[in-house]
């Protein structure tokens, strides 16, 4: 329900829906770069013009929208922001609501170990760790839930210390990517899609055997 997420942030974040309107998080696993991403460039070679992954994303939920020619669906991705600069949904807080992933924060840690300096939180999932991608919102304004029951994300990260070495690795060091590991994960990402990620987005077109 809209209304789970909008309970845990300040109004300037909410979503302008009822509080019982169904919502969908949608996630993308690490198979995601084999079985949607390169078929996508493979056909739309000629049409990409952005983001790669961005384009494939939105190929992919405007087709999930062709599957309910009666509903009124509303596709919030990732990426977008408002005219105030801000995101037009908080990915990571409606995971967590919606019971996909944990977004663990300071807040989360009793003894916090940090002082002053700022602290980011970061999703877990108890498959995939931390290689996963939150990549957009699907939402129903016609289709009112007022029984769906919530469910809490699990708790994969559950102590003290672990948290803190989450946090400081996906605060310090996250370009290693120790952080997406910080459980025992059924699978992560492949060779070929890690060095994607880690290339800076301008030359990602050479990889996908694009030219910009």
């Amino acid at each position: 329900q809209v209304g789970w997420y909008n309970a845990v942030l300040q109004p300037a974040f909410h979503l302008p829906y009822p509080d019982d309107t169904l919502a969908f998080v949608v996630l993308s696993t690490p198979s995601m770069f084999d079985k949607a991403l390169k078929p996508f460039v493979n056909k739309e070679r000629l049409k990409i013009i952005r983001d790669p992954v961005d384009q494939c994303v939105s190929h992919h939920l405007s087709r999930v929208k062709e599957k309910f020619p009666d509903q009124k669906v509303d596709v919030i991705f990732d990426y977008e922001i408002l005219p105030s600069r801000k995101p037009k949904f908080l990915a990571q807080t409606a995971a967590h609501v919606a019971g996909a992933a944990f977004y663990y924060q300071r807040k989360d840690v009793k003894l916090d170990p940090w002082g002053k300096k700022k602290i980011y939180g970061v999703c877990i999932h108890p498959k995939y760790g931390g290689w996963f991608a939150i990549r957009g919102l699907l939402v129903f304004p016609d289709i009112q839930v007022p029984f769906l029951e919530q469910r809490a994300p699990v708790d994969c990260v559950s102590t003290e210390g672990k948290r803190i070495e989450l946090l400081d690795q996906f605060n310090f060091h996250w370009q290693d990517g120790r952080y997406r590991d910080i459980i025992e994960v059924k699978e992560r990402y492949s060779e070929e899609q890690k060095a994607y990620f880690a290339t800076p987005p301008a030359e990602r077109f050479r990889l996908l055997g694009l030219t910009q």
